[in-house]
């Protein structure tokens, strides 16, 4: 069953204005608009008050492709992952026991929200995300022990939108910003 269309009418807020900004560099990277087209197109994405106005500012762009879903997983002992390393659309992390360390700080981030579901029984976690990441924690259950996460004063537009999600059994998660 398709979700109803969303009415053009309604008004968009700073997340979606965003995102289409966001997409739109996306496009100009990929080829698929010229360089005048896109200072245009931003324009009108950065003036559209409307989800019609926004709609026409992306209006011809090819779709967005949803990438698979890549698994990290361990019995036990350390899951590790930093420096420069490809961070996938979606990212599953699967520990039975042991520590997960993902430094996202200096890695290649291509899409701009990245879904990070924890399925971690014991064992703590830790997640340095880039400095001007948005950390979303909606989808997160936690078990015995607790998270710690203060998020930062936003600094602008640009940075990936970091959705993390899961269970966690007896462990703590602890998310930060980087530094630099």
């Amino acid at each position: 069953m398709t979700p109803p269309p969303e009415d053009p009418s309604s008004l968009i807020g700073e997340d979606d204005r965003d995102a289409a900004v966001l997409r739109l560099r996306e496009a100009y990277a990929e080829g698929h608009v010229s360089h005048e087209e896109m200072d245009e197109r931003l324009d009108r994405a950065l003036t559209a008050r409307t989800r019609g106005e926004l709609v026409s500012a992306l209006d011809s762009l090819p779709e967005e492709q949803a990438g698979a879903v890549s698994t990290i997983g361990a019995a036990g002992g350390r899951i590790e992952r930093r420096g420069a390393w490809r961070v996938p659309r979606s990212l599953k992390v699967e520990s039975a026991y042991g520590r997960v360390r993902l430094d996202l700080s200096r890695a290649v981030i291509e899409h701009p929200v990245v879904d990070i579901e924890l399925r971690l029984g014991t064992g703590g976690a830790r997640i340095t995300v880039p400095r001007d990441a948005i950390v979303d924690l909606d989808g997160l259950h936690t078990g015995w022990k607790d998270l710690r996460y203060k998020a930062r004063r936003r600094s602008g537009p640009g940075g990936p939108r970091i959705r993390i999600s899961g269970t966690m059994g007896f462990g703590r998660l602890k998310i930060r910003h980087a530094r630099r």
